[in-house]
């Protein structure tokens, strides 16, 4: 099985530690894009239009001139940078030993400055959407598509492709041939915090049930018992399955 993350917007740093060597991460076949990234993305923070080109806040300049420096950044493991509603769900530290062996194996963030990474690689705090076209590389999701192309199809092997990306990080790599018929979309009906929550828990829980399904339909026998799911099949080849999923806890408290 992949479930396929997107990155949070809200990151956690430390002050001290080991940089980020690209060279180290999971998929090594990146780490070309992932330097010249790093350098693209260092020298427009460093300009007084960084966050115009970067679509942020301009008052938004400790995150900003924090690009500037992720080379010499103290690095920790994906699982504790990225933070907010998702990360917070998914709850990666709390997870029990099996659990978690499962998830720095299926999980994969999809990121806008590493390409791919899994829960355990060390990388550095930063602010970088997949929307941005970063001089001297172009549209972010259009650069690495080529990249992950060469790297995801093979960790599903013949799992499922569990998606909880956005569109904006979906962008970067779609499900082909073959592969396309075991891609299911997470759907979550309601506000985006909610959407974030439930995927988080969704992730939760396929790794602490540690089933890895091969069918669409056994999708649902997995999730059934703490969410209600529906699946919408694809509406037309190549797209995915859509699974609808509201956590059955979250369904209680709002009907009490």
């Amino acid at each position: 099985m992949l479930i396929l993350l997107p990155p949070s917007e809200s990151k956690t740093g430390r002050s001290r530690g080991r940089p980020v060597d690209p060279g180290t991460l999971s998929f090594p076949e990146l780490t070309d894009t992932r330097r010249a990234v790093l350098d693209a993305v260092a020298k427009v923070s460093a300009h007084p239009s960084a966050a115009e080109v970067l679509g942020v806040s301009p008052n938004l300049t400790a995150e900003i001139a924090r690009n500037t420096v992720l080379d010499s950044a103290p690095s920790l493991p994906a699982s504790r940078v990225y933070s907010g509603v998702l990360y917070d769900a998914l709850g990666h530290a709390s997870l029990d030993p099996a659990a978690k062996r499962r998830a720095n194996r299926w999980v994969v963030v999809v990121s806008a400055l590493y390409g791919a990474v899994r829960p355990t690689d060390a990388i550095a705090p930063y602010r970088l959407s997949m929307a941005v076209n970063l001089p001297g590389i172009g549209p972010l999701a259009s650069a690495w598509k080529p990249e992950l192309a060469q790297v995801l199809p093979e960790l599903a092997g013949r799992g499922l492709v569990v998606d909880c990306r956005s569109s904006t990080y979906a962008a970067a790599w779609t499900p082909q041939g073959a592969l396309a018929d075991r891609w299911v979309q997470v759907r979550v009906p309601g506000a985006t915090h909610m959407a974030k929550h439930t995927r988080g828990l969704v992730t939760r829980h396929l790794c602490q049930v540690g089933r890895d399904v091969r069918r669409v339909s056994q999708l649902l026998d997995v999730l059934d018992d703490a969410f209600e799911v529906a699946l919408t099949p694809p509406e037309r080849p190549g797209r995915p399955w859509v699974l609808d999923a509201k956590a059955r806890s979250l369904t209680s408290t709002n009907t009490a």
